[in-house]
């Protein structure tokens, strides 16, 4: 990942002095910066009591929900006068729902869910994400059946199989069941979720195509090699155990409990794919954040202090916030199974646990802002696939990113806690809302924000410019 200055860096203090003098949020339009390139994104000036104290919001079963919970737990939400209640929700469809018809106030949210909305794919809505809650926590786990198949052909390194593992050596295996007429199934979580996305870009990476989709198709297998569907994530073990899927891929603790279980083995984790990726974010509608400036920041500002908990003392509160996150009310894992990747370790198969710090960071290396290039590579892998149907020029993918990441709503919070003393000056990013051009992906190809087009013409498996999908495949103009 790029430097902490993006590609121009800014002072501080002019940045406060902006906070303070600015317009308040009223409109939440203003604040980003209009090209990539341009000056650094300047705070929103919000203060004041939050007008809506008492909130519900809602989130998944899954660990990287952890901010949500510690800012309950830990009185965070309390210090900023907020009175929140957190409730589980069935599954990504209903919490969407929930959001967007007003029953939830916010929610931990898949990054992709409201930059979908924004676009109209599925349902339109306009939400904002202006904090995102994490980097990594993913992985992909294969069923015993399909490792035993891959597991003589990879190479080892010490004794131990070599990482990361391609996808190439899951190929003999599909194409067996080709042979044999059976489909091979992979579980992901949502059609827009960051699990699709990992799960698409790690098999055609290896040489396999995912699938696409085309218009009102919401399978997206359309000339698939292997065939995705959606499970919910804490239904994908005992999905996996049935037969129904062969693999998939989700975050944790449903990796390590396919471990626990003996029913399946982790093959990589979403940081091999791409290290430090963008998981999920707190997503709030765009009229919630205009109508209620001052309990939008202070939101953002107990998540925030939560988020920095997490991380604190290399990892020291960790142990504490599994003990948290076991409890029925929030992920309802064994604690065992959620500290085998939340400490700082990370189980492939019984016997071989190798470390893994940075398998879930929730403050270090700016987790939580939101860079309009985050945003912007889910659109582009939106495109890849056929989710989005035609071509569009560069200003497109940016002016998207920009109507749903707000990291001026973020960075209202955060200067504010650094004013405050709460978090230190350097660990709020100086930028202009990219990260600049970004590697560490498992293929070798290189990301910028600023040319999704460029980015996306790279891909050897993927929609081309002028490409588009039907029920009868892929078509040039």
């Amino acid at each position: 990942m790029s430097g902490r200055n993006g590609k121009f860096g800014f002072n501080r203090r002019a940045v406060v002095a902006a906070m303070l003098a600015s317009a308040a949020l009223a409109g939440c339009g203003g604040g980003g910066s209009s090209d990539a390139g341009s000056e650094n994104v300047v705070a929103a000036s919000v203060d004041g009591q939050p007008e809506k104290p008492n909130l519900k919001l809602g989130f998944i079963k899954l660990t990287d929900m952890a901010p949500l919970a510690i800012a309950k737990e830990k009185g965070f939400f309390a210090e900023e006068g907020l009175n929140v209640e957190l409730e589980p929700q069935a599954n990504w469809k209903v919490l969407l729902d929930g959001v967007i018809g007003g029953q939830l106030d916010g929610a931990h949210m898949l990054a992709g869910q409201p930059i979908a909305a924004t676009i109209g794919y599925g349902t339109k809505a306009e939400l904002i994400a202006p904090l995102s809650l994490d980097l990594n926590g993913n992985a992909i786990t294969l069923s015993n059946k399909t490792w035993a198949a891959i597991k003589p052909s990879l190479p080892t390194e010490g004794g131990k199989i070599a990482h990361p593992i391609s996808a190439k050596y899951l190929k003999p295996v599909v194409d067996d069941y080709a042979k044999q007429g059976k489909p091979f199934n992979m579980g992901m979580v949502f059609p827009v979720s960051t699990h699709n996305y990992e799960l698409r870009y790690w098999l055609a990476a290896g040489g396999l195509n995912p699938g696409y989709y085309a218009d009102g198709d919401v399978a997206g297998t359309i000339d698939a090699d292997v065939k995705l569907s959606v499970t919910p994530p804490p239904q994908m073990p005992a999905t996996l155990e049935a037969g129904t899927i062969e693999g998939y891929c989700v975050g944790e603790p449903w990796n390590q409990a396919a471990v626990q279980k003996g029913i399946g083995v982790p093959v990589i984790t979403d940081d091999e794919i791409w290290n430090d990726n963008p998981e999920k974010v707190f997503s709030i509608r765009k009229d919630f954040a205009e109508k209620y400036p001052a309990t939008t920041a202070a939101l953002l500002r107990a998540i925030i202090k939560a988020q920095q908990w997490l991380d604190a003392d290399n990892g020291a509160n960790r142990a504490e916030a599994v003990e948290i996150l076991s409890r029925p009310n929030y992920v309802g894992a064994d604690a065992e199974v959620i500290a085998a990747s939340m400490t700082g370790k990370f189980t492939f198969e019984k016997g071989d646990t190798r470390d893994a710090k940075g398998f879930n960071i929730f403050f270090d290396k700016y987790a939580g802002y939101p860079y309009y290039s985050d945003a912007i590579w889910y659109l582009t892998q939106m495109r890849r696939w056929g989710q989005i149907p035609a071509d569009h020029p560069d200003s497109w993918y940016m002016e998207q990113a920009k109507a749903v990441y707000r990291p001026d709503l973020y960075l209202a919070a955060a200067n504010k806690l650094v004013e405050d003393g709460v978090i230190p000056a350097d660990s709020v990013p100086e930028t202009d809302g990219y990260r600049g051009e970004q590697s560490g992906f498992i293929d070798g190809i290189t990301f910028d924000g600023s040319q999704p087009n460029a980015y996306l013409a790279k891909f050897p498996i993927g929609l081309k410019e002028g490409q588009t999908v039907s029920a009868s495949g892929v078509s040039s103009k």
